[in-house]
């Protein structure tokens, strides 16, 4: 692969990593690491692919295992921590406003973490790396019509998982 073909790649496919790192890991700095890692990964190896579609795919499905593997060692890290210092894992917020901002955040973000792994990752690379059916069948080996009856799923059941956390149970 040429300089130019690999800056070419670099600049068109960083952005969509990033989001899906980022959505995945939930943090900036992993999420750059993470695609610059998968970037790294194709220079070490000196891959080729047949086109420059080919190579996106292989590097959203390297940072989409990355940033999974990254959240699992953070929270095994973050349960340790707790059980060793005894951290109180709540936090408190000043401002009636940011809190129920983090908390709808948190909502969805636990929502989404509720899903099962192929429902989630349809909906993450649908929702937050603008990617179109076609593509994300490509990364995932799926088709594209699976694509959409995923994303159909997905969405119902976060919708459903979303309406849980806002409507109390009944009879409390």
């Amino acid at each position: 692969m040429s300089q130019t073909e690999f800056r070419r790649l670099y600049e068109t496919v960083f952005p969509i990593l990033y989001r899906v790192a980022f959505r995945i890991a939930n943090s900036e700095v992993a999420a750059e690491d993470l695609c610059q890692d998968a970037f790294f990964r194709l220079l070490e190896k000196n891959m080729k692919f047949p086109s420059p579609d080919d190579a996106k795919y292989w590097l959203i499905r390297v940072v989409k295992n990355a940033a999974l593997n990254y959240v699992k060692r953070k929270d095994r890290e973050r349960k340790a921590y707790q059980k060793a210092f005894r951290e109180d894992a709540r936090t408190t917020e000043t401002g009636e406003i940011e809190v129920i901002r983090k908390e709808t955040k948190a909502d969805v973000q636990e929502a989404l973490k509720k899903l099962p792994e192929n429902l989630r990752m349809v909906l993450i690379l649908k929702e937050y790396a603008d990617m179109n059916y076609k593509e994300i069948g490509r990364v995932l080996g799926i088709s594209e019509g699976n694509v959409k009856v995923r994303v159909f799923r997905a969405r119902t059941r976060l919708s459903s998982l979303l309406q849980e956390t806002v409507e109390p149970p009944r009879g409390v």
